[in-house]
């Protein structure tokens, strides 16, 4: 039922002179789920992510977008929609709090920009300017301006990338918030743990194509190996080195080098 998707994308194409970004790719993303795009860099998660963002043209395909589509409806879907871009360019002369507050006038309804400050750990960086943050700060307040105007889908392009480790938990404990309250999550991610952390369904990208799709447990049972140790030495080793060692818990062995 169509009616039940947030997002619906079909046999979508984006070619460049030299290369085919995204090359007939398939999707649907439920009401209330979280998606995630799994690939590596130059697959085509980016193009694809934006094309449903509404912030790239496809050469052809179909894409729906709460039932609506962009050429018709863009309007309506800019108001329903909130998203976070690899890297966010703000106005670096003003403050945290302005910058919430600007975003949070863009909409009729939404969230209070002092109980995003403290979701995301900006509640000390409230008046500081947006040029004086770090790189990680910069990352949670474009996740705080996604949604600050209470989207019923929020796209997250490489949400975590040059996070720590604890400002990484807690922006998964703010995703998690909001798909509590019956939000939809497409996100793009390098990381199998976060996907796996964080996504009831994953699909798999590379050279343009969606090569693989399920849910993380299925993705890796695919695998046959529910534990993969892998061993990577400068310089490399030969193989041949491992002969004869008694590797634990039935691992299954294939060397890098």
């Amino acid at each position: 039922m169509t009616d039940n998707l947030a997002v619906l994308c079909h046999d979508l194409r984006k070619h460049y002179p030299d290369v085919k970004a995204v090359d007939g790719i398939d999707l649907e993303v439920a009401r209330g789920e979280c998606f995630g795009l799994l690939g590596p860099n130059g697959a085509g998660k980016t193009t694809t992510i934006e094309i449903l963002e509404g912030l790239n043209t496809p050469d052809s395909g179909e894409v729906r977008i709460l039932g609506l589509n962009w050429n018709d409806s863009e309007r309506e879907i800019r108001e329903r929609i909130g998203v976070s871009l690899q890297e966010t360019q703000l106005s670096e002369k003003v403050t945290v709090y302005e910058t919430l507050r600007l975003f949070r006038s863009f909409y009729r309804n939404g969230r209070d920009p002092d109980e995003l400050m403290r979701a995301l750990s900006l509640d000390e960086k409230r008046n500081a300017r947006v040029g004086k943050l770090s790189g990680g700060q910069k990352q949670r307040l474009g996740v705080a301006c996604a949604l600050v105007g209470e989207p019923e889908i929020l796209f997250l392009d490489e949400p975590t990338t040059g996070l720590d480790p604890q400002s990484r938990l807690q922006l998964w404990e703010v995703v998690t918030g909001y798909r509590a309250r019956g939000g939809t999550i497409l996100l793009t991610t390098h990381y199998m743990e976060e996907a796996e952390r964080l996504c009831d369904r994953i699909a798999i990208i590379d050279h343009g194509k969606r090569i693989a799709l399920g849910t993380p447990k299925e993705l890796i049972a695919k695998l046959e190996a529910p534990h993969v140790i892998e061993l990577i030495t400068t310089p490399a080793l030969d193989a041949s080195v491992f002969d004869g060692i008694d590797f634990p818990l039935n691992a299954d062995w294939q060397p890098t080098h």
